[in-house]
């Protein structure tokens, strides 16, 4: 339970002991009580038990209910935390060791667990909810809340001090073109061409380090898709918010349970998803040999498919994609697997998180085909024709200060058939 320092001090050992057997008292009435209900309970109790009441003024008695509610029937300490809109992140180190994330900064909270029996009690409320698992024989979930928020949990004994969590928090509106062109990510021209791109089927794949964005630029290109279409959404755990699509089918992963059956990847859901008659498929994030069976659905006929990847740059993520199709034991001769990409991603976006700790996008190319480099000048096996590039302002700036913009190069889009298939003539791109 989480107190501020005036409620430290005024709550004594004796109101704790109190405020505990209150909790205790109303364990079973917590099932045929509403939220609502039991909040008032609680209160009540409080409010009619003397050592909290002579010892507590009437705000500290309704800060000491929210606590005893939130371990009750919500997250704990993690509740002041869910509902502070400028943090997107949480990462629980431990009991005791919470940081949050805001404005791009990570910082340490002050917020702690009682105890970790207390931090494991509200992991196993969270993993419940969603209808998952996590146990010491099955330590590692991914998982999400009730409010689309992405949790991963890593139990002991693969966490040496104890359990570890990690939430990741989204807008509560769906993310827009037009917001990433406020924030500064994308510019009105880029966002055009992004537009038609989509909309004209183009398959595109987002790659990205860790906390770049790329869950949220996709789900901000998803706002692109024609509302007739029927889409279907594959993610580990379903956090996509996708506004305006009647006909959507969200799919989810399933971890194996504590005998080791019953798991559902991402592989088999990419398969399953072929027969539900999908117009797009939108694979949240590829991590291993279900990068084969993505590939093979942007090719046969479900154009306009996106999906996101794990990289330090467009050349690093074709890397990790040819690995990650070889990892699943296949057979295929690497040109081969060179010329699958190369067929399927028509344009790679890639997102980098700049030194100020702001989100960009630092390149929008086409996939332009096998050849002798990606690009003009540099080495491997896809090339790569380059849309638009970021360019930062030598000089500009003070500090770690990032001044730039994502300009258009002087390149031409080479593969214009889908645009043209759309009826779509424009200079954007």
């Amino acid at each position: 339970m989480t107190k501020d320092k005036s409620a430290d001090t005024a709550v004594s050992d004796a109101v704790a002991l109190a405020a505990a057997g209150i909790r205790e008292n109303l364990k079973s009435a917590t099932v045929s009580l509403s939220d609502s209900e039991l909040g008032e309970r609680i209160e009540k109790e409080l409010r009619a038990c003397p050592e909290i009441a002579l010892k507590l003024s009437p705000k500290e008695i309704s800060a000491l209910a929210s606590g005893i509610f939130g371990s009750m029937r919500g997250f704990g300490p993690l509740d002041p935390l869910l509902e502070d809109p400028e943090i997107t992140e949480i990462m629980v180190n431990g009991a005791d060791r919470v940081f949050v994330e805001r404005g791009g900064r990570v910082e340490p909270c002050g917020v702690r667990f009682e105890n970790e029996k207390t931090l494991e009690d509200i992991i196993q409320r969270i993993v419940g909810l969603a209808g998952r698992e996590v146990n010491r024989a099955n330590p590692v979930v991914d998982t999400r809340l009730p409010d689309g928020a992405r949790v991963n949990v890593v139990l002991p004994p693969l966490s040496v001090d104890g359990a570890v969590m990690t939430v990741r928090r989204f807008p509560s509106d769906p993310m827009t073109l037009e917001r990433l062109i406020s924030l500064g990510s994308l510019t009105a021209q880029a966002a055009d061409a992004l537009s038609l791109l989509v909309k004209a089927r183009y398959n595109i794949f987002i790659s990205g380090g860790t906390g770049s964005g790329k869950t949220t630029f996709l789900g901000a290109l998803t706002g692109c898709i024609p509302p007739d279409e029927r889409i279907i959404t594959i993610e580990d755990s379903a956090e996509l918010s996708i506004k305006g699509i009647p006909n959507l089918v969200r799919l989810e992963t399933r971890n194996a349970n504590s005998s080791g059956s019953g798991r559902v990847g991402i592989s088999e859901l990419i398969r399953a998803s072929l027969r539900m008659r999908p117009e797009r498929i939108i694979v949240g994030e590829v991590r291993g040999p279900e990068a084969l069976d993505m590939l093979q659905a942007m090719n046969t006929g479900h154009d306009g498919s996106i999906s996101t990847g794990h990289a330090n740059s467009s050349a690093d993520m074709f890397t990790r994609l040819e690995t990650m199709v070889l990892q699943g034991g296949s057979s295929i001769p690497l040109d081969a697997v060179r010329a699958q990409i190369a067929s399927a991603i028509d344009i790679i976006v890639h997102l980098s998180r700049m030194r100020d700790k702001s989100r960009r996008t630092v390149e929008i190319s086409e996939v332009a085909g096998v050849g002798k480099g990606r690009g003009k000048q540099s080495g491997g096996g896809i090339a790569l024709n380059r849309l638009f590039e970021f360019r930062e302002d030598p000089g500009a700036g003070s500090g770690n200060r990032v001044e730039g913009r994502l300009e258009r190069t002087e390149n031409r889009l080479i593969g214009r058939g889908k645009l043209e298939a759309a009826g779509i003539v424009t200079d954007v791109i």
